[in-house]
């Protein structure tokens, strides 16, 4: 526990020595995680009843039996007043939800800003509501992870039990939002590698529990999807499950890239705010008026295809566009709406909106099953496969394969819809797209950005040390520095007063010319008569290696282990000397860091 700060008011001290006194750490923080489970129930209720809210208010009166003109103004205004929200009242970037999560347990401390308790809910709920075709659960789960931060922060919880904090939030968000528990842990463990050890488990399921039990209080038994099923999964659809699991791995696929190569158009454009809002609403506002189904989440749609029973009831999809009743158009207008989904997230979070990934992954996956099913039934290739089951499926393959989260593919779907008789083809369907993606993918959509930067948190227990490490916090700056004309006897009283083995010789300018190893001039040190014939430019060498501050933990570990040095210099970005690392500091932090992650 990190030490109390006398700053804090007066009832929070006289409070926390209470706890102190009084409470466990472990039963505080399961007092804490039922906390936190409530209250990312609340945001997860507050944040759908508004976009609910925003979407009657904007559509109601939209004539089903056509295309309606205004699905070209309302995603561009959504995004513009969430930019102005963003941008003059948050003042900080919010998007990439969930990476911003694993960034704030890899490389800072599990901390996150106080303003992400509320400031994704409101800017996700106009984006939404406007008709933003991206989800809403990476902003929950960002706010979940912030409320468990902060609350950790408030009473000065160490970094290990922040990191729990942080999985309790992310975890209740989950579950909050789907009425799924299970999923919400498992999501924790596959997608935010929290490390299931008994002190974090228990806490994590309290989270759950305590989410899932106050949103049926708040909206009733209401399922987001429902789904009856009406024939049995059997052995003689394998074939189909396991060529539409790889279906879902190559979709998923697409998603990534299609989303990476997107993003990077709108990169292009980082510092020109108005030029990304034209880009990317006038995309949104054309795919929308084409493809109604793609305004906002898309959860209506979604149901449409698991409850549908008859064409009638499928070719709802095709209302409000321009090609309400025309049946014939359905295959190709799902085939569209599943390669047009990922370009509207794309420019609805390019071009200022907020939102996440996880809804589209859901809405790709149910059109994917249904359009595999569709195809198989029409071609005959096999057995009759149910359409809607197989849109079912779709839904935890295409989850699967694009978090890289099998399990919470499979425990999400079944219970969303109470589709636990599906089981099995769940767990094809999910491990065949995983299986799929790994080969062209090895990190999530999530974790990718933070794998190139070498800050992705793992399971690997020596990865994980090493990406929580901090180069910065283990350099020392306390160093001693020679000139290149300074003298031998000068020398070696700098080397007296030195707390290192190496010296390093610096410019005019600061600039570091080389560096004295103390070890290698053993043999002229105490000779005095030498003291005025050697200068330091005359006994420096050439460091064994350069780190900058930006380098990764484990590449300063394989650095150390390549040359067998003890010291190695560490640069700014200006490429002048912030000071030396050593191979014993950073040993003994290693095994604390491991120690503490070992204890149970």
């Amino acid at each position: 526990m990190e030490a109390v700060n006398d700053r804090r008011p007066k009832w929070l001290q006289r409070l926390h020595e209470w706890r102190v006194e009084h409470i466990s750490e472990k039963m505080f923080m399961i007092i804490l995680a039922l906390i936190v489970g409530f209250f990312a129930a609340v945001a997860a209720f507050v944040l759908h009843w508004i976009i609910n809210q925003i979407v009657y208010l904007l559509t109601s009166s939209f004539d089903r039996t056509g295309a309606n003109w205004l699905y070209l103004v309302y995603p561009v205004v959504g995004i513009y007043l969430t930019s102005l929200f963003v941008r003059y009242i948050v003042k900080d970037n919010i998007s990439h939800g969930i990476t911003r999560i694993l960034y704030a347990i890899s490389s800072n401390k599990s901390r996150l800003k106080s303003h992400n308790c509320w400031s994704s809910v409101i800017a996700s709920a106009i984006t939404i509501g406007f008709g933003g075709s991206v989800g809403a659960e990476a902003p929950i789960v960002l706010t979940g992870s912030a409320i468990g931060s902060n609350l950790g922060k408030l009473f000065h919880m160490d970094r290990k039990m922040l990191m729990t904090l942080v999985g309790c939030g992310a975890a209740g968000a989950i579950a909050g939002i789907f009425k799924a528990p299970i999923a919400g842990l498992v999501f924790t463990l596959e997608v935010l590698m929290i490390d299931m050890t008994m002190s974090a488990l228990l806490p994590i399921l309290v989270s759950c529990v305590t989410a899932t039990c106050f949103i049926y209080i708040f909206s009733g038994d209401a399922a987001l999807f429902t789904f009856h099923l009406d024939s049995m999964w059997s052995v003689q659809r394998i074939p189909a499950c396991v060529l539409l699991g790889i279906t879902c791995g190559l979709v998923s696929l697409y998603f990534i890239r299609m989303m990476g190569a997107c993003e990077d158009v709108f990169a292009r454009f980082k510092d020109k705010p108005y030029i990304r809002l034209a880009i990317g609403g006038t995309v949104l506002s054309l795919l929308i008026f084409l493809f109604p189904a793609l305004y906002g989440e898309g959860y209506s749609s979604i149901n449409l295809l698991l409850n549908g029973r008859t064409e009638a009831d499928w070719n709802q999809i095709l209302d409000n566009s321009l090609f309400a009743g025309q049946g014939t158009m359905l295959i190709p207008f799902i085939a569209l709406v599943l390669l047009t989904k990922v370009v509207a997230t794309s420019a609805t979070n390019g071009g200022g909106g907020c939102g996440g990934t996880f809804a589209p992954s859901l809405f790709i996956g149910c059109f994917a099953g249904f359009l595999f099913s569709r195809l198989w039934n029409i071609n005959q290739i096999g057995v009759y496969v149910p359409e809607k089951n197989f849109a079912l499926l779709g839904m935890a393959g295409v989850m699967s394969g694009v978090m890289h989260a099998p399990l919470t593919g499979v425990f999400l779907i079944a219970e969303l819809t109470g589709g636990y008789t599906m089981f099995m083809p769940l767990m094809i369907v999910s491990v065949c797209a995983y299986l799929t993606i790994i080969i062209f993918e090895p990190h999530s959509i999530y974790g990718s950005r933070l794998a190139r930067q070498g800050k992705l948190l793992t399971h690997h227990t020596d990865h994980a040390v090493l990406t929580l490490m901090n180069l910065d916090s283990v350099v020392e700056r306390d160093y001693l520095s020679v000139t290149p004309d300074m003298e031998l006897g000068q020398i070696v009283h700098k080397i007296s007063r030195s707390h290192s083995t190496v010296l390093p010789v610096l410019d005019a300018a600061g600039m570091l010319l080389g560096e004295i190893d103390i070890m290698k001039i053993r043999n002229v040190v105490f000779r005095i008569e030498l003291y005025h014939h050697f200068t330091a430019s005359q006994l420096m060498t050439e460091p064994k290696a350069r780190l900058s501050d930006a380098t990764p933990m484990a590449e300063v570990m394989r650095a150390f282990d390549r040359t067998g040095a003890n010291w190695l210099p560490v640069f700014d970005v200006e490429n002048r000397l912030m000071g030396y690392v050593s191979r014993q500091r950073i040993y003994t932090m290693y095994r604390k860091m491991v120690a503490d992650m070992s204890e149970d």
